[in-house]
């Protein structure tokens, strides 16, 4: 199975305060985005992808642009109102991978993974994500939840949705996948997430 992805780079990054836009982050000597952007490339089952951006994120857009990446201008409102402009703009109606634009240490193995376990599935979604008190050890922000058969767990914001069903209301019947994998563990929000992330990278590079 191979579906197209969204990546979505076009939040404001408020919490973390920053002089630059979020996706354009260094972390260990290069933008957050574009760790993302190779591990989406690399991995086998994705045919294609965009970036999202908005008018939060101009210059991440432009930089994208000059490297040739194609690229989805959303109105910024929200991740939610995004992503269905995205889905709509882009003629996604089928299964599409979303991966957010702060995940440096995903690969495109893992991505593979979560492709399989989606079409393994046979429902309409699928969400990734880690323990809370897993990033809570390794004093790791909690800044997104969301509850899965009674747990709450902390949002990796790597999922997949068939893009048909977007608009819909109501809870839409997700599969899940819990790990601690490092992947998607290292979700920067906070300036203390890039300096914990980045030791845990430098001992496992």
């Amino acid at each position: 199975m191979k579906v197209p992805a969204l990546i979505m780079a076009g939040g404001k990054g408020k919490r973390m305060e920053l002089a630059v836009e979020k996706p354009l982050l260094p972390f260990l000597g290069k933008p957050l985005i574009d760790w993302v952007v190779d591990a989406v490339k690399s991995a086998r089952q994705v045919s294609g992808f965009y970036v999202v951006t908005s008018g939060n994120a101009p210059e991440t857009e432009a930089k994208c642009l000059r490297e040739g990446l194609r690229v989805i201008r959303t109105d910024g409102v929200g991740y939610h109102d995004d992503l269905v402009q995205a889905v709509l703009k882009a003629e996604l109606l089928r299964p599409v991978l979303i991966v957010p634009c702060d995940l440096p240490a995903l690969t495109g193995k893992f991505l593979d993974k979560v492709i399989d376990a989606f079409a393994e599935s046979g429902k309409d979604a699928l969400a990734v994500f880690v323990p809370i008190e897993t990033r809570e050890k390794l004093e790791l922000s909690v800044s997104s939840t969301d509850e899965h058969k009674g747990v709450w767990y902390a949002v990796s914001g790597v999922n997949i949705i068939n893009g048909a069903r977007v608009r819909d209301e109501g809870k839409i019947d997700t599969a899940a996948i819990i790990t601690e994998d490092v992947e998607v563990l290292l979700n920067i929000n906070t300036q203390k997430d890039l300096a914990i992330a980045e030791k845990i990278m430098r001992k496992t590079c």
